[in-house]
């Protein structure tokens, strides 16, 4: 069996762009006609020269190789220009290039990923979601409202709570920017605590609150806030310095009885390890569209494993990622829950032949072979994407109205 052909699709996600502003997908095909998918979550440059790594990296490393000797060509891609170093860039590329490959491995045997990789250990996973803006028609990038007023994040978290969620994310500190880490303003921590009391009582103990940050502030003012929020009880505390500094996230972690999650921007087991073995890292959130795929998140799974720490599948980008981490996520003892945007409807849905099943706060595990979905090309083909803006900027300033003291520079 050997790689013949490969497409790569740029796709431009519609208001409210949940998930990102495009999504990066990967398609294999062998030789005798089996077609695997995989996604490249990479921020680091434009979608389109992204895609064209992609183009690089399957015509140097995967035409003509077989795809089921996937840590060998881990190797090969890793080691690409005498590098042998996690690069975010590379690694997210090869995510989807490595995905594709399992989907065509577990088509060609018959049999899902899932029994490929270990087995599952559980039918269905937990999910949580963010919290959106309340009017669907709203582009995530322009409306706040649901993280600068407490009632209004509260009356979200409750409807999702009736719905069927169990867990609910929040990030109400501000926006990241290029001068981060920073000490937090008083204004924002007194707007956090203020969230976490008005969820908390909104919603009671019938779900867990998860307090996400980007890595914006310093040890010391991951701990002030920290302090304001430990008495709602949230499941985590999220990335609460930069994710360049081990000692700065022991330091945190140290000081806070708050579990620290944190890896949606590491890549390979090399980055996840030293926090893990620190004592830093209680909830790892590997990406399998970022980290280096499957394979590389089931090994971080069992480092995790080892320092009795879980796993929690990061995603902020398509359903082919979502599927790669839900198949991880199966096979994993000491998973705890799953990234979801929010029940995996809308344009995700779209993306699939068929979608994602989701009740009851938790997703279903596909039980077809490979990763158990099919993207829909006419749906991908449907929504080019043809700005030149990034998945995610850094900017140096913060949008108006996001914070007063030293929030800003």
């Amino acid at each position: 069996m050997r790689i013949s052909d490969y497409e790569v699709f740029v796709v431009g996600t519609p208001p409210p762009h949940r998930g990102g502003r495009y999504f990066i997908f990967v398609k294999l095909v062998t030789a005798d006609g089996i077609v695997g998918y995989g996604e490249v979550y990479a921020a680091t440059f434009g979608a389109h020269t992204i895609a064209s790594m992609a183009t690089d990296v399957i015509e140097r490393h995967v035409l003509g190789t077989d795809p089921r000797r996937i840590e060998r060509l881990f190797r090969s891609v890793y080691s690409t220009g005498f590098t042998q170093r996690p690069d975010l860039s590379l690694m997210a590329v090869f995510s989807g290039v490595e995905m594709a490959c399992w989907d065509i491995a577990g088509k060609a045997s018959g049999l899902p990923v899932t029994e490929l990789i270990g087995g599952r250990v559980t039918d269905r996973l937990r999910t949580y979601t963010y919290l959106y803006p309340t009017d669907p028609a709203d582009d995530i990038y322009a409306n706040d409202g649901v993280y600068a007023e407490p009632a209004v994040a509260a009356a979200v978290a409750a409807t999702y709570v009736a719905h069927g969620h169990t867990a609910v994310k929040l990030d109400p500190m501000g926006g990241y920017f290029a001068g981060d880490p920073r000490m937090p303003s008083l204004d924002r921590l007194d707007l956090a605590e203020a969230m976490m009391a008005a969820i908390r009582d909104a919603i009671g103990r019938d779900a867990d609150i998860l307090f996400g940050t980007h890595g914006q502030f310093t040890p010391a003012g991951a701990l002030r806030l920290a302090d304001r929020i430990a008495p709602y009880e949230p499941l985590w505390f999220e990335e609460p310095v930069p994710p360049d500094h081990v000692a700065s996230m022991q330091f945190v972690a140290a000081g806070t009885s708050i579990p620290i999650a944190a890896g949606e921007r590491l890549v390979t087991r090399y980055e996840f390890a030293p926090l893990l073995a620190s004592g830093a890292l209680h909830i790892a959130q590997m990406n399998c569209a970022r980290v280096g795929g499957i394979l590389e998140s089931r090994k971080i799974t069992a480092i995790a494993e080892a320092h009795h720490a879980q796993i929690a599948p990061h995603l902020y980008n398509g359903p082919i990622g979502a599927a790669a981490n839900i198949a991880v996520a199966a096979t994993a003892p000491n998973f705890l829950i799953l990234e979801a945007i929010r029940t995996f409807d809308g344009f995700h849905a779209e993306l699939l032949r068929t979608p994602l099943q989701w009740s009851e706060g938790h997703v279903t595990i596909p039980s077809g072979p490979g990763l158990g979905v099919e993207l829909d090309e006419d749906v991908a083909l449907a929504h080019p994407y043809h700005e030149n803006l990034l998945h995610l900027e850094m900017p140096w300033a913060e949008r108006p109205g996001m914070g007063a003291g030293t929030d800003e520079l």
